[in-house]
């Protein structure tokens, strides 16, 4: 992978026919330093976020020991970078192939489960094997969370109880625990307690004792006009609720962060193929790297990436991609010099999560190129400059003028829990 200090120097050096993404190693190991630091868990990236094979690496290179998958297909790419790491099985419903192979092929003892059913499917598939680590997914709520993760998975509070006492009984010389998602991109840090209270409570109606907590993903980043709390607050709140819950003093906290881990770590350069008024048509879409910008309408920061002057005249503007359907449609606004025009190129930010990762090949794009680049992501959480970015505006002058500050975490919160192996 060729690396430039800025993505300018990429465009001087080759005018790249497909989009470029753009990524920051460093970025990476800055947030999974500060999840390793701060939060008394073991730390399972949750590799949906994005299954690039630098990230992997990164991370592991980072220190991070363990990997929530979903997938066969998931299982191989982390064990292809390692096969030290742990693995956890994590989505609720899997096929009794992709269990067997998981357990016996590559060595994934945890698996995730909401019904007793699954639980079954589980024992059957691993043989009865006695050093299962057997999670319940709980339902909980998703209150304060940009998508709610909690309509497909998860086991009711009222059913939740029988399903832990069914599930504690299954596993032997492995550990029990429940697991839950408060939803992607929580911006309110007390849902985790929350959410560790409704599950308390379930516990106390089973009598069960769990050996592990997870608590799941759903960690923010910063995009234009979702800016969370000092991600402090989020470790703070957590810890809070983990003491409150009826669980014993050798119980393991474990967390999945996904986004929050890489949302920092990539962005795209697309480059503009036409432009009609305040339309601009780009060679990537909402079949590429931009499914958030179409479905969830986010408007991620942007910039313009030109060999030479600009208007400094900011003005709203919509993508269209390069396929021929129309819901390849991103209405922004996205804000860019006036004067923007064909062949020209645009760094598309905050992209390293859930931005190639939900590639397809329709219409014959969804390919990209790979380059690093040395300059920081366009905002941080972790105190990585610049530590700014413009929030949504509803003028020009706003926009060049108006910045939300973010702060630094602040500091350590103290010493990791070491977890059972």
């Amino acid at each position: 992978m060729r690396t430039y200090q800025f993505p300018l120097d990429l465009v001087r050096e080759r005018s790249p026919e497909r989009p470029v993404a753009l990524v920051r190693p460093r970025s990476v190991s800055v947030a999974a330093r500060w999840f390793q630091d701060n939060l008394k868990a073991d730390v399972f990236y949750a590799v949906k976020a994005n299954p690039s094979r630098w990230v992997i690496e990164t991370l592991v290179e980072a220190g991070v020991t363990g990997f929530d998958v979903a997938s066969l297909a998931e299982i191989e790419l982390v064990r292809s970078v390692s096969t030290d790491v742990r693995l956890a099985f994590m989505h609720p419903v899997k096929s009794r192939s992709a269990i067997t192979k998981a357990y016996f092929d590559h060595g994934v003892r945890t698996f995730s489960l909401d019904c007793e059913d699954e639980l079954q499917k589980i024992l059957d598939a691993t043989g009865g094997a006695n050093d299962l680590n057997l999670l319940v997914r709980m339902a909980v709520s998703a209150d304060g969370a940009a998508y709610s993760l909690s309509g497909k998975f998860g086991v009711s509070t009222d059913q939740a109880p029988s399903l832990l006492l069914a599930t504690r009984r299954a596993v032997k010389d492995g550990l029990m625990g429940v697991c839950f998602h408060v939803g992607s991109q929580c911006m309110r840090p007390t849902a985790y307690q929350a959410a560790m209270a409704q599950v308390g409570r379930a516990i106390t109606r089973a009598g069960v004792i769990v050996d592990i907590v997870d608590i799941g993903g759903g960690f923010p980043s910063v995009y234009p006009g979702m800016v969370p709390p000092d991600m402090s607050e989020y470790a703070d709140a957590i810890h809070r609720g983990f003491n409150e819950m009826p669980v014993s003093e050798t119980t393991e906290l474990w967390c999945e962060p996904g986004r929050a881990l890489v949302a920092e770590s990539s962005s795209i350069l697309a480059r503009v193929d036409l432009r009609k008024g305040d339309a601009l048509y780009l060679n990537d879409g909402s079949y590429g790297s931009l499914f958030d910008a179409t479905h969830s309408r986010w408007p991620f920061p942007t910039k313009l990436v030109r060999d030479g002057d600009a208007s400094s005249d900011l003005k709203p503007f919509q993508f269209y991609g390069p396929t021929c359907d129309s819901i390849d449609h991103m209405p922004g606004p996205f804000w860019l010099p006036a004067d923007i025009r064909e062949g020209d190129f645009i760094e598309i930010g905050m992209l390293g999560a859930y931005g190639v990762a939900m590639s397809t090949g329709f219409n014959g794009y969804g390919e990209h190129d790979l380059a690093a680049v040395e300059d920081a992501p366009m905002a941080s959480l972790y105190g990585l400059a610049p530590r700014s970015i413009p929030t949504v505006r509803t003028t020009a002058e706003e926009q060049a003028r108006k910045v939300v500050r973010l702060s630094r975490p602040k500091g350590k919160a103290g010493q990791r829990k070491k977890a059972r192996r």
